[in-house]
């Protein structure tokens, strides 16, 4: 379990090391069993389910639904990846044993939409612990429902759909409209930095040696452990200039078996510098948007993303995500499965 508490942790980093955190934008996070919620800040909830740890072949189900009332479900299967087996055009879906119609995969799709039909049979299937298999030939593919009650409850809960007549778990006389309403996305308006090299800008030594010491001052232990040491050596600096009155400098900060993590840091162009912490878990930096992208275990079937923009004052987190459980079903994962989504808008 520890590549688990290792992906965890670095999801945990990236989500709250960026500079001015967004403590109002509800989203949650659970996981119960062979089940998982993730919710985002406009209230869309995406609940995945997996087939058990210890049966092959894989597959997992994604139920979507936005918020607000009288708001379907939509389902989609996946089929996990498989050199010696192609994935079939289609297969029989049955639900306790009854038969529940045809799921058809487009163009050598993996993944599949299921019908309105399929998704009303599907869902007090979940709650009752009816078997729920698709089959092509000779092979089938199941979904767990171990932990699926506790997750759709969670999920009514979060969009106010408890005891209304359209919760998926407790249903009730509750009127409809009193369910929860969506949220708009937050809006980022990227602004334009000056083209350059990386470490076109270069400081004097007394310089550096001051941009390091404000550096760790806005560090917490562990965050930044090769900017953090006492040692005379340290990786070379990116500096490069978003404003005329503001530099993004960057720092190689930890490394891991499988991961790497940039410090990036807002500073003033001249001492003091007094720099503003994004993260510390960065991968990739490019024209104002810099990325975290970690892969939860080697094998690469599980990851967390985030991304922030630069708005001409400071980067703004327009993205934090994982792609789901470590159930081998896709190279990357399964699923996006966001907490925070924002409308990046370029100014004109």
């Amino acid at each position: 379990m520890m590549h688990r508490y290792l992906f965890s942790l670095l999801l945990g980093t990236a989500a709250i090391a960026h500079a001015y955190p967004r403590s109002d934008l509800p989203s949650v996070k659970f996981e119960h069993k062979d089940w998982e919620l993730v919710c985002d800040n406009t209230r869309t909830c995406r609940a995945a389910g997996y087939r058990k740890e210890t049966e092959d072949p894989g597959a997992s189900i994604l139920l979507t639904r936005l918020a607000g009332p009288n708001q379907p479900v939509r389902v989609e299967l996946q089929l996990a990846d498989d050199p010696d087996h192609p994935p079939p055009a289609s297969v029989r879906m049955t639900i306790g044993g009854r038969a529940a119609g045809v799921v058809r995969f487009e163009g050598g799709a993996s993944v599949a939409t299921l019908s309105s039909a399929q998704v009303r049979a599907l869902l007090p299937a979940l709650l009752q612990d009816d078997p729920i298999v698709w089959t092509a030939g000779k092979r089938s593919w199941t979904i767990s429902t171990a932990g699926a009650n506790a997750v759709l409850l969670k999920m009514d809960d979060f969009q106010g759909r408890v005891d209304t007549p359209g919760a998926l778990v407790r249903t009730g006389a509750k009127a409809e409209s009193s369910v929860l309403p969506p949220l708009p996305k937050p809006v980022v308006r990227a602004t334009a930095v000056p083209k350059s090299q990386p470490q076109q800008i270069h400081l004097a030594p007394a310089q550096e040696r001051q941009l390091i010491a404000e550096l760790r001052k806005t560090l917490s232990e562990g965050d930044c452990d090769l900017l953090e040491s006492d040692g005379d050596e340290h990786a070379p600096f990116d500096i490069r200039p978003l404003s005329s009155d503001k530099l993004l400098v960057s720092h190689l900060c930890w490394r891991g078996a499988y991961n790497t993590g940039d410090g990036y840091w807002v500073t003033a162009t001249k001492p003091p510098y007094s720099p503003v912490l994004v993260t510390t878990s960065a991968t990739d930096y490019k024209d104002g948007t810099i990325g975290a992208t970690q892969r939860g275990r080697g094998i690469g079937d599980c990851m967390a993303a985030s991304s922030w923009v630069w708005d001409g004052r400071t980067f703004s987190q327009t993205l934090e995500q994982t792609s789901g459980m470590c159930r081998q079903i896709a190279a990357g994962g399964a699923w996006d499965l966001p907490t925070l989504v924002a409308d990046v808008r370029r100014r004109n």
